[in-house]
């Protein structure tokens, strides 16, 4: 990756999962790194020691507005958000608040600044529920309230870049899943709920068990279909992502996937011979508001980005999720 040509970059949410593995690739090209986490939901343990931190909320437009102005950013990629779908269905005021009202501060914080890139970590859930691979240019149809949010944001970035002339990069993650190559970085939330990081907390027990959530769906196996990227894959994405804007200064959005749907049950049967465990997969009820196919077209991105995935080995990335679970109950033993 060559020197990134900018003055310094703002990581909003950078000691959480996606945001400390984009820091890990950025801290290797630039020394200009700002990291700004609240550590509500990240890690002081994930944050990288040779960005800047600052502990703050992008709830307060005074304090976005002195870093932007003082550390002379030029970038920012815009992780900070709350992610749980489930808990967005019931709190959806706390979910409007910081996601989107979150997401306007920072963007009005960028006027009058020398920000001139954006960053957006989106979501595939924008979609809804779709038969086919996602295209860019289909509709927008979010079924539960945390999609629902970042189609929102979404949509003040594309208004306000034309009004504080920045350009922007939309991001829409599928699913994200694994842990660095290099080991130092992984999952620290016990809350989260993907399913590699539930795998993963199932590899260590003795005899492991796997819930799926619905196996009576239109699918080729009854369950769920996921197309899931390594983390690594996609903060590399970022970079180049920011290499594009900085060389074309054209706005653009693009999926961030590999482009192959893998049901549930798929991921289990493999975790089984991966572990090679006597492993228990029991069928429950589908999840409200839950997404049952979920894949992305990748045309558009790999045309843009002239990107190329590193790590888009299903075994690969179980591997590196169970290795870093394995690491983390070593340190709390």
């Amino acid at each position: 990756m060559s020197k990134l040509k900018i003055s310094r970059i703002l990581v909003t949410g950078g000691a959480g999962y996606i945001g400390s593995h984009l820091t890990e690739q950025l801290v290797k090209i630039t020394k200009d790194v700002v990291i700004l986490d609240n550590l509500k939901t990240g890690y002081k343990s994930l944050i990288n020691k040779k960005a800047k931190f600052i502990k703050g909320d992008i709830s307060n437009i005074k304090l976005l507005r002195k870093i932007i102005q003082n550390d002379n950013i030029s970038t920012i990629i815009h992780f900070a958000g709350l992610i749980d779908v489930i808990e967005s269905q019931k709190y959806k005021k706390k979910y409007y608040k910081n996601n989107v009202l979150g997401t306007l501060n920072l963007i009005k914080a960028i006027k009058n600044s020398n920000v001139k890139n954006f960053i957006f970590s989106s979501s595939a859930g924008v979609y809804g529920n779709i038969k086919v691979a996602a295209k860019e240019t289909m509709k927008k149809n979010p079924i539960n309230y945390y999609a629902l949010t970042k189609s929102k944001c979404e949509i003040l970035i594309t208004k306000y870049s034309k009004m504080y002339n920045f350009n922007y990069a939309i991001l829409r993650y599928f699913n994200v899943a694994g842990a660095s190559p290099s080991g130092k970085i992984g999952i620290t939330n016990k809350k989260n709920n993907s399913l590699f990081n539930i795998l993963a907390k199932q590899a260590l027990k003795k005899k492991p068990v796997i819930n799926i959530f619905g196996n009576k769906h239109k699918t080729k196996d009854g369950t769920c279909l996921r197309d899931f990227i390594h983390v690594s894959d996609l903060a590399t994405i970022h970079l180049k992502a920011l290499e594009v804007l900085n060389k074309k200064k054209k706005s653009f959005l693009i999926n961030c996937g590999y482009g192959k749907g893998s049901s549930v049950l798929e991921i289990a049967t493999l975790f089984k011979r991966h572990i090679n465990k006597l492993t228990e997969i029991r069928f429950k009820e589908a999840r409200k508001g839950e997404i049952v196919i979920s894949y992305s077209n990748t045309d558009k991105m790999k045309k843009i980005l002239n990107w190329k995935p590193k790590y888009n080995s299903l075994n690969y990335i179980l591997k590196t999720a169970i290795n870093w679970e394995k690491k983390i109950n070593t340190k709390n033993e």
